[in-house]
């Protein structure tokens, strides 16, 4: 029987990423799709990506792939934040290209199930929505606009007012815990902040995690760690 399963944000985390693989037991009929921001924060992002290989992962683009791409594409290491040049450093030419190839969003029609970073807003066709918006959303202000939870913290999540269909699973606001809605489902628990990395099986919607080996990044906004 063939599992579609997501994985949440690994950020780096070499270790958690391959445990949680392992923890898996895949055969070679399970679809396994990453929700993006496979790279950064964590100690060794080019494992990262080698482990997405070997294992035949479907990497979807996230905010810190596309930052690091812009700069990588235009030359312009002033783009980088202090925590991306480490992985700038890292990245061999086969990884630049396993990052270009990432797709915005992956949708399986047969389960009815978009897979995407951010997330969407409520009113627009999921499929018209800008990159910009899908990768960086987390909460709608008050003006019904896209926002970071930094910009609008009193605002709600975004998935808060999607009803679907289709059913969205995706990354990018750490929590605690996952954020389970009617239509949606948030799976970045945080392993880069000592939480866990968390996978969903979406045919039997269960979870499976590991535990973050340290925090290899603080938060202002969650217990340090997680």
């Amino acid at each position: 029987m063939q599992r579609t399963i997501a994985i949440g944000d690994v950020h780096g985390c070499a270790d958690e990423f391959e445990e949680l693989l392992e923890a898996l037991e895949l055969t070679p009929k399970d679809r396994v799709i990453q929700v993006g921001d496979l790279v950064n924060r964590g100690p060794d992002s080019r494992r990262v990506i080698e482990l997405a290989r070997q294992y035949n992962v479907e990497a979807i683009v996230g905010n810190h792939e596309l930052r690091l791409l812009e700069a990588w594409r235009n030359n312009k290491p002033s783009l980088l934040k202090d925590y991306d040049r480490p992985t700038f450093e890292q990245l061999t030419e086969d990884d630049w290209l396993y990052l270009e190839e990432m797709p915005n969003v992956l949708y399986d029609a047969k389960i009815e199930t978009v897979f995407v970073h951010g997330g969407f807003l409520p009113d627009i066709p999921w499929q018209k929505q800008a990159l910009e918006i899908i990768t960086t959303i987390q909460v709608i202000d008050k003006k019904g606009n896209a926002a970071k939870r930094s910009d609008a913290p009193d605002a709600p999540p975004w998935a808060d007012t999607w009803r679907g269909s289709p059913f969205v699973v995706y990354g990018h606001t750490p929590r605690p815990n996952v954020l389970e809605r009617p239509g949606s489902i948030g799976i970045d628990t945080g392993c880069v902040y000592g939480g866990h990395l968390t996978a969903y099986t979406i045919g039997d919607q269960t979870l499976t995690q590991v535990r973050a080996r340290k925090a290899y990044a603080h938060s202002k906004r969650l217990p340090d760690p997680i």
